[in-house]
């Protein structure tokens, strides 16, 4: 089966003519249905970093170390914030530009004081990303069956066909990386910052190395 690589710690992505918009930073996919749904691309500068939600069917193309967008993607800056903070309150839900601020003062007579919005509304980050998906961090932690840390996500494995992860390639070691590629039908539990597997460490070793697809 064709695999395309979808996912490798800070990957250059570029718009269809050759631009440099970012750095891959996440890959967004369903963690029971294994299905990529979005990348979160670092852009913008050294002090205004920004993380955008890029659909996986705005990726024309992927190599070992680039992502390239299709024409039609747009403008860096109509893809969604990965992230936004409102204001909501802890009662009802509410956003904050849904209540209003309570004034005491009568313009021209007295001074205006603004009381502000209610105790109970709490600052919230949302995620533009879909309801039930996983946004897994490069370098997430691998852990097997019987708690062994036995490296961290270097890059995610998809088929092209139905954009569906199908392995992971994962490193471990500081000097000498020993690389190995993990089926994802071996994950048992995929989250932001760890992945769990369902085969102990001792059946992980049995992988060959250096790194061949099965």
């Amino acid at each position: 089966m064709e695999r395309t690589i979808l996912f490798q710690k800070n990957a250059s992505v570029l718009t269809a003519d050759g631009k440099q918009v970012g750095a891959l930073q996440r890959v967004v996919l369903h963690p029971e249905t294994r299905v990529i749904t979005d990348i979160v691309v670092q852009g913008g500068g050294l002090f205004s970093k920004e993380y955008r939600v890029v659909p996986i069917d705005m990726v024309a193309e992927t190599a070992e170390d680039q992502i390239r967008l299709r024409d039609e993607a747009g403008e860096w800056k109509s893809f969604p914030l990965f992230e936004e903070k409102r204001i909501v309150s802890e009662n009802e839900g509410s956003h904050a530009g849904d209540v209003t601020p309570v004034i005491y003062g009568v313009p021209g007579v007295g001074p205006a004081l603004t009381t502000g919005f209610d105790d109970s509304l709490v600052p919230e980050l949302e995620r533009n990303i879909p309801e039930g998906t996983v946004a897994l961090k490069e370098g997430a932690k691998v852990y097997t069956s019987d708690d062994k840390h036995i490296g961290d996500v270097d890059r995610v494995l998809a088929d092209p066909s139905m954009d569906e992860a199908t392995h992971l390639i994962i490193s471990h070691g500081l000097l000498t990386k020993e690389k190995k590629l993990i089926p994802m039908r071996w994950v048992s539990m995929l989250g932001e910052n760890t992945v769990h597997l369902d085969v102990t460490e001792a059946e992980v070793n049995t992988l060959e190395t250096p790194l061949k697809p099965e």
